[in-house]
């Protein structure tokens, strides 16, 4: 049985007659980087904001840690870092001085806390400088070491990239990395942008108008967006013999109308081809194709665009 750490059951959010979160089941594995994928109003946002009781679910369920989360707030929640909006500091204070408040406020007795946390988002380099005068990514990451601070073992973040520059959206997914890899952490993050959940994510769930359309593995993802030869014949089954004889060809795929793709040999599709016809096997079409991430996310939703 896998080891969920977070689990949703038909998790439903209406606003009036609007439903912003259609039943969804979500399913984030133990020590997993889980990106939550989709649109600008897609219900991400409001996903989280129920998981971390901001906004009441009109119905569903919710377990984390393997339990409901209804009823166990008080032993779940000092187990979760969270940002879900903007998280507000003093302009007039340095990082150190915000973060030694909110350790206060949240009875965080551990004389390393605040240290332990600034150095994890590299902002232990610069004591003296006020918040004012941080960059957007600066406080950002701020905003993750107040998240950090207690040493979570459940991070979630709404779009914690939004407004970073290259560099900056660079050492935030180092950093997510090595907090997922080195402390363990089990991280969901929802983003709009498909490129940087690709690069940072385990495990995805893809969401749109409300409702979690698919869960995939960011290795299933990819193996469904490989390059290939495809070849159209009219006798697949020979054509399928032939090229493991003549070949040595192993890793290929017999898809509906007679079409094989061959996922090894890129490049040698004229010599198979010559193959082909040389035993009588008539070849209608040839095509070389790459499906590319987006494609396959546009699809999905059937038109437009993820971000």
């Amino acid at each position: 049985m896998q080891d969920w750490v977070l689990e949703t059951k038909d998790l439903t959010r209406k606003f009036d007659e609007q439903v912003a979160v259609d039943g969804i089941n979500l399913h984030v594995p133990k020590g997993s980087i889980y990106g939550l994928l989709g649109r600008n109003g897609a219900g991400k946002t409001t996903t989280l904001r129920m998981i971390m009781n901001l906004v009441k679910p009109t119905s569903g369920e919710i377990e984390v840690f393997g339990k409901k989360l209804n009823g166990n707030e008080k032993q779940i929640y000092p187990r979760i870092g969270s940002i879900i909006e903007t998280p507000g500091f003093y302009q007039n204070l340095t990082g150190r001085e915000n973060l030694a408040i909110l350790a206060r406020l949240r009875g965080i007795h551990r004389s390393d806390a605040i240290e332990y946390a600034l150095s994890r988002v590299g902002l232990d380099k610069e004591p003296r400088k006020i918040v004012s005068q941080y960059s957007l990514g600066m406080k950002q990451r701020l905003g993750i070491a107040a998240a950090i601070m207690h040493e979570p073992e459940l991070l979630i973040l709404d779009e914690p990239i939004n407004g970073l520059d290259p560099i900056g959206i660079q050492e935030m997914r180092s950093f997510l990395e090595n907090l997922c890899k080195e402390k363990h952490v089990t991280i969901v993050i929802s983003s709009h942008i498909l490129t940087e959940i690709e690069q940072l994510a385990d495990f995805i769930g893809i969401i749109h108008e409300g409702k979690l359309l698919e869960e995939i593995t960011i290795e299933d993802l990819r193996k469904r967006n490989r390059k290939y030869i495809e070849f159209q014949v009219s006798n697949e089954n020979k054509a399928v013999m032939l090229i493991e004889k003549h070949f040595n060809i192993n890793d290929y795929e017999v898809r509906e109308k007679g079409n094989i793709r061959v996922y090894s040999h890129l490049g040698q599709q004229g010599q198979i081809n010559k193959m082909f016809v040389e035993n009588d096997i008539e070849v209608l079409k040839i095509n070389m194709s790459e499906d590319r991430l987006e494609d396959y996310f546009v699809n999905l939703i059937g038109g437009g665009t993820i971000a």
